[in-house]
């Protein structure tokens, strides 16, 4: 296996560790950023489903009697996100060592448009 693979694979099974790594200091190898930049926006959409419905189930627990059922209802969501960003992560990680520069469904779009 190529050492362009690994780099590309350890970008999504370490998370913010191995992309991290990958845009930090092997800059030069495409496969490795292509997918370090997969894995980024993975990370960035787990992170920010998860605050929206943070500060979305906080403005509306303040609703008397049914505002805390809807934010407590509305985690489901966030579940379903997860399980999508799952997916996603592998079918990542199976991409990564096909050497295939390939976006994620959904969200690999925005992974094309991170500079560098």
């Amino acid at each position: 296996m190529s050492k362009q693979r690994v780099l590309a694979f350890l970008a999504y099974l370490l998370s913010v560790l191995g992309w991290l790594y990958v845009l930090l200091f092997q800059r030069d190898d495409k496969l490795a950023v292509y997918h370090a930049k997969q894995s980024l926006v993975l990370t960035l959409v787990a992170i920010g489903s998860l605050a929206m419905w943070l500060l979305g189930s906080w403005a509306i627990s303040w609703v008397p009697l049914v505002g805390p059922l809807i934010a407590a209802a509305t985690f489901s969501q966030v579940v379903l996100v997860y399980i999508f960003l799952t997916v996603a992560w592998m079918m990542g990680m199976v991409r990564a060592l096909q050497a295939k520069m390939q976006p994620l469904p959904l969200v690999g779009k925005w992974g094309e448009r991170i500079p560098g």
